[in-house]
């Protein structure tokens, strides 16, 4: 191991926090194809054995970020609320696509939304999984992204692309996961989005991230966020659940974080069960997103996107409150708005 990834590592054995320029030398390190994958791996685990700080994931998430291929983006496009909607991962519901849904749907209200993800990693369908099935671009150059967001309010931006270093953290990442260890990165993923959106709403699967998570936000300058975990039978989801009361914690720049905990008893919610939201795979879900955006689809899952563009409405200033997202977002389904904006997004990809 190098000494500065194994001084660093012996700090946090010893429970020692990492300081700014610690950070730097360890993400140095981190993206380094000098260091072997094992090296890495252990800094990692020792960093999730001590407990990552909200100082340490926020510098973690600001040095990645500035590695990251940036996003040219026009005055006016920057000018807008730009929104990214996503969940961690790792709650083994295999709900279908809810997040990707609901990023369609916000962009057919008229949201400039930024959809940053990847692969299937936990499940059987990632959100570039189901845009490439739906027909819509999935490997956008940071330009034509750019027009993209300008044009049609919606830009997917494939992480691989736009974070190569990752590459090289990659096999180290693969060591952790065959130990059945987490690491800084099971939760960093929704925190690098390169386009730097102002607006985000994060779903975890603990819900004691939900404030922590939040605190990050904060400290790497999102100007409104809110960071949800649903309660779904006796387990939890990254989303908010139709199913169960909901952890939030929620922010808008210059006013406290304020975590509460929301029951969606009072919006017209049907009966239903876990299974009622639960997808296949890319193409299975891609079905789902169709029925559920034209109408056809008005079942659990509907509820479900509903839901949650209410509070992605909400977060991105669209709406004065979930209730009234939710009702928004209904309408937006019913007057064919939100089956134009996918059909808009897959000619668009088609003319590429």
């Amino acid at each position: 191991m190098p000494p500065v990834l194994e001084s660093l590592t012996k700090k946090l054995l010893t429970s020692g926090n990492l300081e700014k320029e610690e950070v730097i030398q360890a993400v140095n390190h981190l993206i380094s194809e000098e260091i072997s994958a094992e090296s890495k791996a252990t800094f990692l685990k020792a960093l999730a054995a001590k407990g990552e700080t909200i100082e340490e994931i926020s510098e973690f998430a600001d040095q990645l970020r500035k590695k990251a291929v940036s996003v040219p983006l026009d005055e006016n496009t920057r000018k807008r609320e730009l929104l990214d909607v996503c969940g961690t991962g790792g709650d083994h519901q295999n709900t279908f696509n809810i997040s990707t849904t609901v990023s369609l749907v916000c962009a057919s209200a008229g949201v400039t939304v930024c959809k940053h993800g990847n692969r299937a990693i936990t499940s059987k369908s990632g959100s570039y999984d189901v845009l490439k099935a739906l027909g819509i671009a999935t490997e956008l150059s940071p330009e034509i992204a750019a027009t993209w967001l300008r044009d049609h309010y919606f830009a997917f931006l494939f992480a691989p692309a736009y974070h190569p270093t990752f590459k090289h953290i990659a096999p180290a990442r693969k060591i952790c996961a065959a130990e059945g260890k987490r690491t800084l990165f099971n939760f960093l993923g929704p925190l690098l989005n390169p386009a730097r959106p102002t607006a985000q709403l994060i779903g975890v699967p603990d819900p004691k991230l939900c404030e922590r998570i939040s605190e990050v936000l904060q400290t790497i300058g999102i100007r409104r966020g809110m960071v949800v975990c649903g309660r779904i039978d006796d387990a939890c989801m990254d989303e908010l659940s139709t199913l169960g009361e909901n952890t939030i914690a929620e922010f808008t720049m210059g006013r406290a974080l304020c975590v509460s905990l929301f029951n969606p008893k009072n919006l017209p919610v049907q009966v239903a069960a876990s299974t009622d939201l639960q997808g296949g795979d890319s193409s299975e879900n891609a079905a789902i997103i169709k029925a559920i955006l034209s109408g056809k689809d008005r079942g659990p899952k509907r509820d479900a996107i509903l839901l949650n563009s209410g509070a992605a409405l909400y977060i991105a200033d669209a709406a004065s409150s979930i209730t009234q997202g939710w009702e928004q977002a209904a309408d937006l389904i019913d007057s064919g708005k939100a089956t134009e904006k996918l059909n808009e997004l897959i000619e668009a990809s088609n003319s590429l």
